[in-house]
C-alpha cells in the first residue's frame, strides 16, 4: 500500500499519524515512522497492530541480512508467511518467513513502555507466532507494554549444521538464531516509534522459544540487545556438538539423495523437498531427525548453561519455568501406551520416556513407596516430567543461583478445564500470559479461575519487564531463587510461593546426569 492509497483525514496521536482506510475497509489504520520505514498497521480495539513487517532476508543456509525502507510506506496489515515445516496449521508457508508483528496501545516516541518479544515453541522444527495463542492484543491492551512477536527460519532451513562439509556455509548450523538476533536490532532501531523503550526490552518464549533465549544467552552476538529474559517451558543445558551435528547433517543429505561432497542441489531443490527430507531418521536419538542450535565455535562458543550459566549474561533478570505436567501435551491419554498402562508394564513404557540413563524399575519402585496411592498413569507422568522436561529448569536455576545471578523461578499449577485429563500440561502458560483463554487451543476454560490465574501471570510478567523483578501487589512475596530456599511461585486460580516444590523427585532424578535432547 502506498501512502497515496490512505484516506488522508487523519488525525495526530502520541506521535503517530492515525488513519481512516477507505471507507469501505470500515476500519482504522495508523501511520508509524520509524527508521526503517513508514509502518502502515491496523487498529483494532483502540490497539494499533502491525503484522507481517520484514525485518530481514536471507540465502538458503546463509546468515540473514536486514531489510530497511527508510521514508517509505510498507504495508503492515496482513501476517507474513510462516517458516516451512511439516504438516503446518498456520496458513501459507515460504522460505522468505523473517516477518514480525507489534501490538501497541500508544503508537508514539514518547510513551517509552516496556517492550515484550515472544518467541514461539514448536521445538525448533515447527510452530509460528500466528497462532492464535500469541496474539499480542491481550497483553498490548493493557497499556503498559509493546508485544513483538517474531518468526524465523526452522528446522533443517535454520539449524542444517554444514560447515564442516562445505565453507560456503559457516552459519549454517545456527541461522535460525542469527534471525532472532537480526530481529532484535529491528526492535532496537524501530520499537521506539511504536511507543517503546529500546533498554527495556524482556525476551520470553515457549517450550522451544525459551530454548532459542537460553541459547541466545551464550551468544556474544546478542548481548546487549535484550534486558530481561523469561523462558517457559524451555530450556537448553547444552547444545548439539558439531560431530554429532555433522552426522545428522549426512543422514539428512543421504535421504535427500545429496552427496556431501556436493551441496549445490541443496540449493536449487524446491523447499517441499527440502521439508520432506525431515523424515530422515535421526541417527543419535532415533526418531525424526533433530536440528538445533549447535557449538560451531563462531557463533556459539559454549555451551549456554554447562559447566555454568553463560557469564554473559548473569547481569540479566530472569523468569525461569514449568507446568507441573508437562508430558501429559507430549504423550496423549488416549494413546495405547497410556491407555493401557499396568504395574506390570509401567518400567518398559517408562524407560524410553524418561531420556535418561537409570533403572525404570528402581524409579517405579521408589514412586511407589513414596506415592502408595498414585496410579501407574499418575507416575508416568510425574517421573516423565521431573525427570525428563522439568530437569533442564532446575539445571539452569541452580547454576544461575550458584552464580547470584538475579533469577525467579515459578510453576503453573492451573490445571486443563477442557479436557481434565491433561491437568497443568505443556502449553497450558501461553493463553494464560497472553490473556488468549478463549483462543482455538486453549485448555485453560474462560471462568473465573482461569482469569485469576492469567491476571496473576499477566501481571507478574508485566512487572518483571518494567523493572526486572515479578513482584507486585496482591501476590504474595516471590524472593530471588537461591540454592538454601529453592523459592517458587506457584501459578494457579489461587496463587502462592512455596519452597522446593517436588524436592523429592528432584533429588531422586539429580542421582544421573541430565542428557539435553540433541547435543
Amino acid at each position: 500500500m502506498s501512502a497515496g492509497e490512505i484516506d488522508r483525514r487523519a488525525l495526530i496521536v502520541g506521535g503517530a499519524t492515525l488513519a481512516l482506510l477507505p471507507r469501505t475497509a470500515r476500519a482504522a489504520s495508523v501511520s508509524v515512522t520509524a527508521r526503517d520505514g513508514i509502518f502502515v498497521a491496523g487498529v483494532e480495539n483502540g490497539v494499533a497492530v502491525a503484522r507481517g513487517i520484514r525485518y530481514g532476508r536471507a540465502a538458503r543456509f546463509r546468515a540473514p541480512i536486514a531489510v530497511s525502507t527508510p521514508g517509505e510506506a510498507v504495508s503492515a496489515l496482513t501476517f507474513g508467511p510462516v517458516a516451512p515445516q511439516q504438516g503446518s496449521r498456520y496458513g501459507a508457508q515460504s522460505e522468505d518467513c523473517l516477518f514480525l508483528n507489534v501490538w501497541t496501545a500508544d503508537a508514539g516516541p514518547r510513551a517509552r513502555k516496556p517492550v515484550m518479544l515472544y518467541i514461539h515453541g514448536g521445538a525448533y522444527s515447527g510452530g509460528s507466532v500466528t497462532d492464535p495463542l500469541n496474539d499480542g492484543a491481550a497483553l498490548a491492551a493493557r497499556g503498559d507494554c509493546v508485544v513483538v512477536t517474531v518468526n524465523h527460519r526452522l528446522n533443517a532451513l535454520g539449524y542444517l549444521y554444514l560447515a564442516r562439509l562445505d565453507p560456503r556455509f559457516p552459519d549454517s548450523g545456527n541461522a535460525g538464531q542469527l534471525d532472532l538476533i537480526l530481529a532484535l536490532n529491528w526492535v532496537k532501531r524501530n520499537i521506539a516509534a511504536f511507543g517503546g523503550d529500546p533498554d527495556r526490552v524482556m525476551v520470553f518464549g515457549q517450550s522451544g522459544g525459551g530454548a532459542k533465549i537460553a541459547t541466545m544467552m551464550a551468544m556474544p552476538a546478542a548481548k546487549g540487545l535484550f534486558q530481561r529474559a523469561a523462558t517457559m517451558s524451555g530450556q537448553q543445558v547444552t547444545a548439539s556438538g558439531p560431530l554429532n551435528a555433522t552426522v545428522r547433517a549426512r543422514a539428512y543429505l543421504a535421504k535427500l539423495g545429496v552427496s556431501e561432497r556436493d551441496l549445490s542441489p541443496l540449493l536449487a531443490m524446491p523447499v517441499e523437498k527440502l521439508i520432506d527430507g525431515l523424515a530422515a531418521i535421526d541417527p543419535i536419538l532415533g526418531g525424526g531427525v533433530y536440528f538445533g542450535p549447535v557449538l560451531d565455535m563462531t557463533w556459539l562458543g559454549r555451551h549456554p548453561f554447562w559447566p555454568d550459566a553463560a557469564p554473559q549474561s548473569n547481569g540479566i533478570p530472569m523468569l525461569l519455568g514449568n507446568t507441573h505436567d508437562e508430558t501429559r501435551a507430549f504423550i496423549s491419554p488416549d494413546s495405547d501406551r497410556v491407555k493401557t498402562l499396568a504395574w506390570d508394564n509401567l518400567a518398559e513404557r517408562l524407560a524410553p520416556e524418561l531420556r535418561i540413563d537409570i533403572l525404570p524399575e528402581w524409579v517405579v519402585a521408589q514412586y511407589r513407596a513414596r506415592f502408595p496411592n498414585w496410579s501407574p498413569t499418575d507416575i508416568f507422568y510425574d517421573a516423565t516430567t521431573c525427570g525428563r522436561s522439568w530437569r533442564g529448569q532446575v539445571i539452569e536455576a541452580e547454576a544461575r543461583a550458584a552464580a547470584r545471578a538475579p533469577t525467579w523461578v515459578y510453576q503453573v499449577d492451573f490445571a486443563a478445564r477442557v479436557d481434565p485429563r491433561r491437568r497443568a500440561m505443556h502449553t497450558m502458560d501461553i493463553p494464560l500470559v497472553f490473556g488468549t483463554l478463549g483462543a482455538a487451543g486453549s485448555q485453560t476454560g474462560t471462568g473465573p479461575d482461569a482469569r485469576a490465574a492469567s491476571t496473576a501471570m499477566q501481571n507478574s510478567f508485566a512487572a518483571f519487564t518494567r523493572s526486572g523483578d515479578p513482584n507486585l501487589v496482591g501476590l504474595a512475596p516471590w524472593p530471588q531463587y537461591d540454592l538454601g530456599r529453592r523459592a517458587t511461585m506457584v501459578f494457579d486460580a489461587q496463587s502462592h510461593l512455596e519452597n522446593d516444590p517436588r524436592a523429592w523427585q528432584r533429588a531422586l532424578f539429580a542421582r544421573v546426569p541430565y542428557i539435553q535432547p540433541g547435543s
